[in-house]
């Protein structure tokens, strides 16, 4: 009896010594795992305020393209005639291009090509921008002479190596001798004493590319969504931000507001390998202090819209942001900088409804 006593009393302590170190790793166990709580609880809360002072930056510097000045008052039979317009041929002497050769509505508003080529097939001096959101752009072209989409529409096609028309009366006869653009143009322009002229032509032409502006993901973020961005995209803004590319590159296309020296800290052909050395505004003007500048591209589509700058010398997006931080900013942006802000720019892609991408 007094053995199974001893043992009795063993097991009775062993029990008591297992049920305190239970007790112990429980309440370590419990300890530990309210502190995880704590810090993811302080993690969420730190991402969402970071999240809420980034988006009230995009919306002091940017603005989204659902809330931008879109001119929806324009009639859709003006818009209309403008699609067929830029769709025609007959805009061009011989008929062999027309605006969506070079400005390809199927790939961006963009040939992807360095420089494009005319209705002779002789290729132009520059690099052939988007035409999708351009209508949100302060100037038009790369050296910034004309106002607007209007006026910019005119430009290409009395341009000896583009469109090839001799003059604006040339087209005006063209168009009046075509029985569908009698009764187009009348009905839209019932009020003018003449219909058929070259103020109407590219006024319309300016109707049509006034609607496109593509929704991408970043306005959905910019209007509410907050998943709408994912968390290195958001990562990729934020570097955005930090290497103030913001200083040129703002307004509701990110760009087009302004004109700047490609080149502050360097000369931009020995980064590009550029061919020709391209004077920029200086070309138009004659102005010493305007060489070497080129009116800032909008950033939406960036990443469908290659090559880039204005002769089409930079292939990679990659290649262009480094370039970028060196020419502008005079920083050599790491690897890692480069793709997060790549990244961020990748969700400025937004694709056109397809009733608006070719003639039907």
């Amino acid at each position: 009896m007094k053995k199974n006593n001893f043992t009795s009393t063993k097991s009775y302590i062993g029990l008591f010594i297992f049920a305190l170190l239970s007790l112990g790793l429980y309440t370590s166990c419990n300890s530990a795992t309210e502190k995880t709580e704590e810090i993811s609880e302080e993690t969420s809360v730190h991402e969402h305020e970071r999240e809420a002072e980034l988006l009230e930056k995009s919306h002091l510097f940017f603005q989204s393209s659902v809330t931008a000045l879109i001119d929806t008052d324009i009639p859709q039979e003006k818009v209309e005639l403008g699609k067929k317009l830029f769709f025609d041929t007959r805009l061009s002497l011989d008929g062999n291009i027309s605006c969506n050769s070079c400005h390809n509505l199927e790939t961006h508003g963009v040939d992807n090509l360095p420089l494009s080529p005319g209705d002779t097939d002789e290729f132009g001096g520059r690099n052939s921008p988007t035409v999708l959101y351009a209508f949100l752009h302060g100037m038009q072209f790369w050296d910034g002479r004309a106002k607007d989409v209007e006026e910019q529409a005119g430009g290409p096609i009395l341009n000896p190596v583009e469109h090839n028309i001799p003059n604006a009366e040339f087209l005006e006869e063209r168009l009046r001798g075509v029985e569908e653009y009698q009764e187009m143009f009348g009905r839209v322009y019932k009020d003018s004493a003449e219909a058929i002229t070259f103020a109407t032509i590219t006024d319309a032409i300016g109707a049509f590319e006034r609607q496109l502006a593509p929704v991408s993901r970043f306005d959905e973020w910019m209007d509410g969504k907050t998943d709408a961005l994912t968390k290195e995209e958001k990562d990729g803004l934020a570097l955005f931000f930090d290497n103030q590319c913001t200083t040129c590159h703002n307004g509701p296309a990110l760009g087009g507001r302004m004109l700047q020296k490609f080149g502050l800290y360097g000369d931009y052909w020995v980064h590009t390998k550029s061919e020709k050395i391209d004077l920029g505004r200086y070309e138009e003007t004659k102005e010493e202090r305007d060489k070497h500048f080129f009116k800032v591209p909008g950033l939406r589509n960036v990443a469908e819209t290659y090559p880039y700058f204005h002769d089409g010398s930079v292939e990679k997006l990659e290649d262009a942001i480094r370039i970028m931080g060196e020419l502008q900013i005079q920083d050599d942006l790491t690897e890692e900088e480069v793709q997060s802000i790549t990244t961020f720019l990748k969700s400025l892609t937004g694709e056109l409804d397809e009733d608006l991408k070719r003639m039907n």
